[in-house]
């Protein structure tokens, strides 16, 4: 801990004593894609391929926008003016929706139309919201409802330390219906199943699905960046439906932040975190009593940890270009080199590991481009790379990289009030995988990255129409499939990774999702989707298998991956109402 403080210290030196950090929540999807929209009309630019935004950055953007209020057409700016309410703290100001308070007391603000208090002064600011909504999926194998509440708490003190805090205790329900789930099928989100629902990690419950979020941290921030201790999710990569660098699909993990932005062109971003491995340590227990005299030993999981960094470089206006890498390690303590936050971490590794001729820890390079140089038109791209050799470009060497490419296009207002996002993912043979369990690109056994894993590829495809304030509604295609699936054997790797990649489907999903989406005011919201969905195993169990090949039958796959609620052809049924995210 001392040593951990030490280097916080010292990051802290790198920035300049003034921006607030409080970062908002991926999930609040419509104001990352209404800043996404802003910058493809090339109203304001924004990096958009390091997430989440800090709420006073998100405020900035929007009174940018503001400025060039006639460029915006009317929904825009309807749009515009109803996001400003929600960030009016962060603007030294008050909603002026609905809301009760003493008139002499220009301070603070409680509003029951928004739900939320909000307080400022020259020294303090607060804003605290209420969360509580309930979902319902339902199609033929049944229903699952989700409720779930909590509360977020948000304050900056003397204007260079902000704190923030959001709980939510979930809850998902199968068991009432008429054609019964089990408390199991009601789980439809864990580690392993390729949905996108957000990473939880469940409490026994006997109707279903249980678990809390918590997230929250605390920041000190200036005139070049930020550093904080958090627990929360992050996205480094362009998608609009799952990275293939930090897709946020994990559960919320704590990390140590730097964000510096000395110049307008150049931006390094930063985290060392702590994951959770859900490989048990066999060094690693203690003892607990279960009868009078009677103790066994409770044996925890092997420790592990992530650092990684991304340097953005913005040689012209519109144009990013960034370059990172990050390392999974695990041992029985943080190793300090870690901690330098524009290290090349590979290189590290090998002066820890190679006198020792131990195994390597994980490594990873990533690239990312980001163009929004015609207006309307966003472009961008990324790779991620587990281990790269140039002698296996050619064709004469069957092995292939372990890596992950994605590209992508959205198009805003085109015609007006339209918008439209294609991209597309491939990631090869073993990509986010290692020999050693504790290794894995993985937290809570989630993917850090693409939520497909390897040996996997993915079509999305979305239009979508904002005819009115507030309100969205789109179609979306996905045809997400997995092919033959290998595990990591360090002897035979350079077998696993000659074999055909794309070769033999596993697993594919197909579904059209139509949905929409309406704002009541900020914070609270109705969504409704009608979705097809076509998901199937394949059987291979009849099949001679490769080295580290596993070959199982069409069911197995089909329950490997997929929820017992969604297997097969269905049409599903979506609704909900929320407040807060």
């Amino acid at each position: 801990m001392k040593r951990f403080l030490i280097v916080l210290i010292a990051l802290w030196g790198t920035i300049a004593l003034s921006a607030q950090d409080i970062p908002q929540n991926v999930q609040y999807t419509r104001i990352y894609d209404f800043i996404d929209e802003l910058a493809n009309e090339n109203i304001i630019e924004v990096n958009s391929g390091i997430r989440p935004y800090s709420r006073a950055y998100i405020a900035q953007l929007l009174l940018e926008a503001r400025s060039h209020y006639g460029w915006l057409n009317t929904r825009q700016q309807k749009d515009l003016d109803f996001f400003l309410q929600d960030y009016a703290v962060e603007r030294d100001t008050l909603p002026t929706n609905t809301r009760i308070h003493d008139s002499n007391n220009q301070n603070w603000d409680v509003s029951l139309w928004q739900p939320a208090y909000h307080y400022f002064d020259d020294h303090f600011k607060f804003r605290a919201t209420p969360i509580i909504g309930g979902e319902i999926w339902a199609n033929e194998n049944g229903a699952v409802t989700k409720r779930y509440w909590g509360a977020e708490l948000q304050a900056t003190l003397l204007n260079h330390v902000s704190i923030y805090a959001s709980l939510r205790d979930n809850a998902y329900n199968g068991e009432w219906l008429s054609r019964p789930l089990t408390k199991n099928d009601a789980r439809i989100t864990r580690g392993g199943y390729f949905n996108l629902l957000p990473g939880a990690e469940y409490k026994e419950a006997s109707y279903g699905g249980d678990f809390s979020d918590m997230r929250g941290g605390i920041k000190l921030y200036g005139k070049y960046g930020s550093v904080g201790i958090i627990r929360d999710n992050i996205v480094w990569g362009e998608s609009f439906h799952s990275s293939n660098i930090l897709s946020a699909h994990a559960p919320a993990f704590p990390m140590v932040t730097l964000n510096f932005k000395p110049v307008k062109w150049l931006e390094l971003n930063y985290i060392h975190g702590w994951l959770v491995s859900n490989v048990l340590d066999s060094t690693s227990f203690f003892m607990q009593q279960t009868d009078p005299g009677i103790y066994e030993k409770m044996y925890r999981p092997a420790d592990k940890y992530m650092a990684a960094n991304m340097l953005t470089i913005t040689p012209v206006s519109r144009l990013h270009l960034s370059l990172g890498n990050s390392i999974i390690y695990s041992e029985d303590a943080p190793i300090i080199s870690y901690f330098i936050p524009f290290a090349f971490y590979k290189s590290l590794d090998h002066l820890t590991t190679k006198g020792l001729n131990a195994e390597n820890q994980n490594s990873q390079v990533f690239f990312m481009f980001s163009s929004r140089n015609i207006r309307h038109l966003h472009l961008y791209g990324s790779l991620f790379i587990d281990e790269f050799q140039f002698s296996r470009l050619k064709d004469s060497n069957k092995e292939s990289n372990p890596l992950s490419w994605q590209v992508g296009a959205s198009l805003s207002n085109v015609p007006r009030n339209f918008y439209a996002v294609a991209e597309f993912t491939r990631s090869n043979i073993i990509t986010y995988k290692h020999a050693v369990p504790p290794l894995t690109y993985t937290s809570n056994s989630y993917y850090l990255g693409h939520y497909l894993g390897d040996n996997s590829q993915e079509i999305y495809l979305k239009v979508g129409y904002r005819p009115i304030p507030r309100l969205d509604v789109n179609i979306s295609y996905t045809n997400a499939r997995h092919f033959n699936e290998y595990s990591y054997a360090r002897e035979t790797v350079g077998n696993t990774i000659s074999q055909s990649a794309f070769d033999d489907l596993t697993w594919q999903c197909n579904k059209v999702r139509l949905s929409g989406l309406y704002e009541l005011t900020n914070n609270v919201y109705l969504h409704a989707a009608v979705m097809y969905s076509s998901t199937k195993g394949y059987d291979r169990s009849n099949k001679t298998p490769a080295l580290s090949e596993s070959n199982l039958t069409a069911e197995h796959y089909l329950n490997l991956w997929t929820p017992r609620f969604m297997h097969g052809d269905l049409w599903t049924v979506e609704g909900g109402l929320n407040i807060g995210f």
